[in-house]
């Protein structure tokens, strides 16, 4: 008997997701969808990017049939200056991110992601810029998520950021979502059915879990099988040409709860 891959998904209670920088464009979404059940969506430009691809898609990618993972580009720390500039940063970005949301047509209570790309522990800047987000998100209507590492920094006393993040966030409601590209525990570039849990990611929190990064990272996924001989991981079936992703396992199709139907 032929098991289509939505059924294995439900059944298992975690399902495949991707992200990207660039928008795939709208006649590569159902193909899309034939493996996966939600995408990231970037609310602004993406790390290394002078523009964002993504704005005026929601509608197109939600017709696909995908869930959404909502993202916002945080700042790294060098922007960060101290924990003063910090907050208003944090609070000014948030606001940001929720009028992003809102003329992207997304409802309210959405969980938004904030992209933190550095990992190791957080100083007192990134802290303060982090929880500042985190709590205008929440005064704005929306819910608080915060993209971050769950490998450990052996530099840093073995220090996870994920976990540091949560240790210092006080009553604060926040979703992670887990970066853990090392095998094991990650499988590579594959796209196995069921997908794995997220709390395999080393972060027994998470609600989703990032395991593979385009282009593969030499020095944390060395191990990893399965990526292109470019180093990238493509989706099956795809056309090289119309660009890699990076794979993700949640605990819902639509992790950020943003479909409006």
């Amino acid at each position: 008997m032929i098991v289509s891959c939505t059924t294995l998904q439900s059944q298992s209670g975690t399902y495949l997701g991707f992200d990207r920088n660039d928008y795939p464009g709208d006649a590569n979404l159902k193909t899309l969808h034939q493996t996966f059940s939600y995408t990231g969506y970037w609310l602004n430009n993406p790390p290394g990017a002078s523009s964002n691809s993504w704005t005026g898609h929601r509608a197109a990618v939600e017709s696909a049939g995908l869930g959404f993972l909502v993202l916002f580009n945080g700042r790294l720390y060098a922007e960060l200056k101290s924990v003063a500039n910090a907050t208003r940063l944090g609070q000014s970005d948030a606001q940001a991110a929720a009028a992003a949301a809102r003329r992207e047509g997304f409802p309210r209570a959405i969980v938004i992601f904030l992209d933190q790309e550095q990992g190791g522990r957080m100083l007192p800047e990134q802290k303060a810029y982090i929880y500042a987000w985190v709590d205008a998100i929440t005064a704005a209507g929306f819910r608080a998520g915060v993209y971050s590492s769950a490998i450990p920094w052996k530099n840093d006393n073995n220090v996870v950021t994920a976990v540091d993040i949560r240790e210092h966030a006080g009553s604060r409601a926040i979703t992670y979502w887990a970066i853990n590209d090392a095998c094991p525990p990650a499988p590579g570039c594959a796209f196995p059915q069921p997908p794995p849990r997220p709390a395999q990611s080393g972060i027994a929190f998470a609600e989703v879990w990032q395991f593979a990064q385009s282009p593969r990272r030499k020095d944390v996924a060395a191990k990893c099988k399965n990526y292109s001989p470019d180093g990238n991981c493509y989706p099956p079936g795809s056309d090289p040409t119309q660009g890699h992703i990076d794979v993700n396992t949640a605990t819902s199709p639509d992790p950020s709860h943003a479909r409006t139907h």
